[in-house]
């Protein structure tokens, strides 16, 4: 089958140039938000969001953006159609292909997304998967960039589960050309063959220390120990993670002008205090607000 569009699956099949191109796009589209400029750029055009995962940054970033771009969004919870019934993926991709200009999904497996992008012949966008987030990373890249300029010589720190979040933020690391140190318990890694593409573009430390991690940083970013999905494991993990978290003594560590992300939800007292939440509130919703952009990006990108 032959597809007319690229479809975004995962950060790492975006070429670097590819991701400056969507970043500034989301930065153009911003601007003109906030300056009052309509750009119904997909005038017309619909969005069909699959969701098995609940989600409130996704859908919402997703549904006003499309509307914004001059086009619709249709929600789609896999329980309520026949996908959810026992409708081979296959067959639903083959049959929202000729309604839709393009596809979003937010579910749990890779392998779902990827089965459902080889049968659509429109633009499948991955809205999250437990293998990886590239959309929330996007909108990082795009934080990161408002408040430090550039991407070179930084220093991401990341602290807690090597999950979706962090097999993305080495892509998106990869990509941009930033250093990453993840650290997150032993037997908690990332992906082994994200940490092998890390290592050898020379980008990647990982370690158990989050002191490690965390020094020099010009950016900590954590997220929650246990992910939807996880709910049974909570108890467990709040064991296993306990010392995985951003407090002051850790922003000490840091570099003095660090800024902290967060994907959110947070669970302050958890993963990150709710004094260095609230101090570093502005970035962390900056970095939310962006999802709205880069999103918009995304869908101009694939479905223009």
């Amino acid at each position: 089958m032959t597809k007319k569009r690229k479809d975004l699956l995962r950060l790492s099949d975006l070429e670097p140039q590819e991701v400056t191109d969507i970043l500034d796009l989301a930065d153009k589209l911003k601007k003109e938000r906030k300056q009052g400029i309509p750009h119904r750029l997909l005038e017309g055009k619909t969005l069909g969001m699959i969701f098995t995962k609940a989600s409130t940054r996704t859908r919402v970033s997703f549904e006003v953006g499309i509307y914004q771009l001059g086009g619709i969004g249709l929600y789609l919870n896999a329980g309520d159609i026949q996908l959810g019934r026992g409708e081979p993926i296959r067959d639903t991709a083959r049959v929202l292909s000729r309604y839709l200009d393009g596809i979003m999904i937010r579910t749990y497996k890779q392998r779902d997304v990827e089965e459902l992008a080889r049968y659509s012949s429109v633009p499948v966008i991955n809205g999250l998967t437990d293998y990886c987030h590239p959309c929330q990373v996007l909108a990082d890249l795009q934080t990161i960039r408002e408040y430090k300029g550039d991407f070179k010589g930084l220093k991401l720190a990341y602290i807690g589960d090597g999950n979706n979040m962090a097999n993305s933020l080495i892509a998106g690391a990869i990509k941009t050309g930033m250093k990453i140190a993840i650290a997150c318990p032993p037997n908690y890694m990332p992906d082994a063959e994200m940490v092998k593409w890390g290592k050898e573009a020379g980008v990647l430390e990982v370690t158990d220390s989050k002191w490690v991690a965390a020094k020099d940083a010009d950016v900590l970013y954590t997220d929650v120990w246990a992910s939807m999905g996880q709910e049974s494991e909570t108890a467990f993990r709040k064991e296993i993670f306990s010392g995985y978290f951003i407090d002051g003594a850790l922003m000490e560590t840091a570099k003095k002008d660090a800024i902290v992300l967060h994907c959110l939800p947070a669970h302050r007292e958890e993963e990150i205090t709710g004094e260095v939440f609230e101090k570093h509130s502005a970035e962390i919703f900056d970095e939310a607000e962006n999802r709205l952009h880069v999103q918009k990006a995304i869908m101009v990108t694939l479905m223009g």
